[in-house]
């Protein structure tokens, strides 16, 4: 299959990409390029690389494709809040002018990596579903991808198939670490430093999945039949993936059992705290894919990946494995203007 990827040079792509081609797959990258330098050691690369912003997509760079996988955004909280407007323009007004190209153009399937920081602060105990389960965004990042959710579902019929993925926090290796997310962060501190400091009390609840799984499930979609996954929104993540901070703490104590530990005090609650429900990837996408990795054997991963790539304290909290370090970055060395753009 010819596929468009979205975002390949980021954390996810440049897993996702390398899975693609090894199943089959002919693709194209489509990517500005923020994240290009920031590679950790050598990994498969696209058939073809398109360095282009997504506000600047033209119909010839559709040619040919017969599944787009959108992975493109401003990606994370901190980045949303960076300069205003900037986070709706890309993830919202662009990802939509985007969609409408691709069904002018005759793409057949359109995958949206959406989040589930959609479903913002849950005072209920009981597991958030996709359908029913209040949405209640907080953040920039998360209002974006709830409404390009609901605009997308105009655009759905027969000839093109929109399928919504909502990951749970990422972890795991890649090529482009990122360490500015909760459990690669509460790891990677403690290697590099030998100690960890919590900023709240332990108590959020972080749905989580394995990049390679949310490789996984991506691809189990391009694999499903049409009828099944046709407007279907998907929490992506693991059964018994609820952990608190805590939890992901202990765990990294277990795994780095010389690790030091401390929870500042005085520290305010993190408000954000949901606990989700996969219980319907797992039932209808379950011929497709399971799910093959938890806390204990990803960490393992990292842990190996941090010795194999000398993982320093300036790695951890430098620019290459950061996000907001590397557009702030690059917006001071005056390579993007301020409308993050390339000059």
């Amino acid at each position: 299959m010819k596929i468009l990827v979205t975002g390949n040079l980021g954390y996810i792509g440049s897993v996702l990409v390398e899975k693609l081609i090894n199943n089959g797959n002919l693709i194209t990258g489509l990517d500005c390029g923020f994240y290009k330098d920031c590679d950790l050691y050598e990994y498969v690369k696209p058939q073809k690389q398109i360095i282009k912003d997504i506000r600047l997509v033209e119909k010839s760079d559709l040619n040919e494709i017969e599944a787009i996988i959108h992975l493109a955004a401003l990606s994370n909280d901190p980045l949303g809040e960076l300069i205003p407007g900037i986070t709706s323009e890309i993830n919202y007004t662009s990802t939509i002018k985007f969609a409408k190209m691709a069904k002018k153009e005759g793409v057949k399937k359109f995958i949206y990596i959406s989040s589930q920081s959609m479903y913002g602060i849950s005072k209920t105990s009981e597991p958030l579903d996709e359908d029913n389960s209040q949405k209640k965004p907080i953040t920039e990042y998360a209002k974006t991808k709830w409404s390009a959710e609901i605009k997308l579902r105009e655009l759905i019929d027969k000839k093109f198939i929109i399928t919504f993925l909502r990951p749970a926090t990422v972890f795991g290796a890649s090529p482009r670490l990122r360490s500015d997310i909760v459990f690669n962060n509460l790891l990677g501190c403690a290697f590099t430093s030998g100690q960890i400091d919590i900023k709240s009390d332990g108590s959020p609840i972080r749905p989580v999945v394995h990049v390679q799984d949310l490789c996984g499930y991506i691809m189990a979609v391009l694999k499903a039949p049409e009828n099944l996954i046709n407007g279907k929104s998907y929490n992506v993540g693991l059964m018994n993936g609820n952990f608190t901070v805590k939890d992901m703490v202990d765990k990294v104590k277990e795994l780095l059992p010389n690790s030091k530990i401390n929870y500042l005090p005085n520290t305010s609650k993190d408000e954000r705290t949901y606990r989700v429900s996969f219980d319907r990837i797992n039932k209808e996408l379950s011929s497709y894919y399971s799910p093959k990795w938890d806390l204990n054997n990803g960490g393992i991963e990292l842990i190996n990946l941090y010795r194999k790539i000398n993982f320093n304290h300036d790695l951890f909290f430098g620019s290459m494995t950061n996000r907001i370090k590397k557009i702030n970055e690059l917006l001071k060395e005056k390579k993007l203007n301020n409308k993050l753009f390339f000059k």
